[in-house]
């Protein structure tokens, strides 16, 4: 198995960098042909939420088809699938970014339930607790 940084994803994704682009693929093709994965850790995810939103002006339902896609593709392996899932449930329908719900979705499965927070945007939300100010 191998691991790729966000940077990687978002050449992909963004195609703004034609060479770049054509550097990941290859290297996904030949991990792909070699019988391997790729690694894409929690937190390249919550970067590539960042850099799609702030640098190129994503809208959230491109995010959220870019995680999506991700997770379709079995090249692709993660730090727990299924929690990705359930996580790309709760940005699709709320508010909070996606780095927000897998705080929400880590602390949980480590045992610490509910999160406490004072983002507004997670009021309501399954396994949140908004602390008064």
């Amino acid at each position: 198995m191998i691991a790729i940084d966000t940077n990687l994803l978002v050449r992909l994704m963004v195609e703004d960098d034609a060479a770049q682009g054509a550097a990941v693929e290859g290297l996904l093709r030949r991990t792909a042909e070699a019988g391997q994965s790729c690694f894409i850790s929690d937190l390249v995810l919550c970067e590539l939420e960042w850099v799609l939103r702030s640098c190129y002006k994503a809208p959230r339902s491109r995010v959220l088809s870019a995680v999506q896609e991700l997770l379709d593709q079995t090249l692709f392996a993660f730090e727990d699938r299924d929690r990705l899932r359930r996580v790309t449930q709760s940005y699709q329908s709320g508010k909070a970014e996606l780095s927000d719900y897998l705080i929400g979705a880590k602390n949980q499965a480590s045992g610490a339930a509910p999160t406490y927070t004072f983002d507004r945007k997670l009021k309501g939300q399954d396994g949140f607790v908004m602390l008064p100010s």
